[in-house]
């Protein structure tokens, strides 16, 4: 028969197989893997950091996934893919986000991983203040360390370290002051869930302020998918709003802010390669 002759489909079906010839031979290739193939060898890598896929990427970090992180290629790893940890699932945010930066650059290939669902809930400065601001609150300084255990657990060594900016002074409810520290496991501010400032400070044309970040765009998660936004439940962002409150994402998909003394939900980021 010829190619034309046999009946006509307008899309592919699981298991369904082509033909591949070429310098290696004659063989056979899932339409699914071609797919995915096409895709490696047509786009840039940092490209991934555009596309959405959602796929499963198994129950460990493994040595592959790793290995194409860090030669900046990011072979099979798109925006919205996940690694499932007993009832935990770490989906892929974004790609190279904090590449160059620091006081001393960042110069190694990363994904940006945010858990699909909070951690555990827990406070954000006791005394009910943002005096200090983030870097000086108890969540930075305690509170992380439970996330910072079950993370390290699973990612292992592929958990980095870099460099970043952040408020570590607080002056009539507005941030004052800052500091270069080392980054593992952060709380999300409103410009990477949100795109943009929604209680934080802004310029009201006559006070200038600086809200002290590198985190300066959206998270491709979710600009991709704004789903993954809204997880029915509250959870803390660190962004100063005043001298008692910090942002929180509300449980039904409104942007809030809390008192610092109450316990919301600690839903952090974090880099891995």
């Amino acid at each position: 028969m010829k190619i034309k002759e046999y009946p006509q489909v307008t899309a592919f079906d699981d298991g369904d197989f082509l033909l591949k010839d070429g310098t290696n031979g004659t063989k056979i290739i899932k339409a699914s893997d071609a797919a995915k193939g096409f895709l490696d060898s047509l786009i840039d890598p940092i490209a991934h950091a555009s596309i959405y896929r959602g796929k499963s990427l198994g129950t460990s970090f493994t040595t592959a996934q790793k290995a194409a992180i860090a030669d900046g290629s990011f072979k099979d790893l798109f925006v919205g893919d996940y690694w499932t940890d007993g009832s935990r699932k770490y989906r892929i945010a974004d790609m190279d986000y904090f590449y160059n930066v620091g006081d001393t650059a960042f110069t190694k290939h990363h994904l940006v991983v945010v858990p699909d669902k909070n951690l555990y809930s827990g406070m954000m400065k006791s005394d009910g203040t943002t005096t200090g601001g983030y870097v000086n609150s108890d969540m930075r300084l305690t509170g992380l360390a439970n996330a910072k255990t079950t993370i390290s657990a699973f990612f292992g060594d592929g958990l980095l370290t870099h460099r970043d900016y952040l408020v570590n002074a607080v002056s009539s409810g507005r941030p004052s002051g800052r500091s270069w520290v080392d980054s593992q496991v952060e709380i999300m501010n409103e410009i990477m869930v949100y795109g943009c400032h929604i209680f934080s400070p802004a310029n009201d044309g006559s006070n200038i302020p600086n809200n002290y970040t590198t985190a300066k765009k959206q998270l491709a998660l979710f600009r991709l998918n704004p789903q993954m936004v809204n997880t029915r439940e509250y959870y803390w962002l660190r962004d100063v709003v005043s001298s008692n409150c910090f942002a929180c994402v509300g449980a039904g998909g409104y942007a809030r802010f809390g008192d610092a003394g109450n316990a919301c939900g600690v839903r952090p980021y974090f880099c891995i390669g």
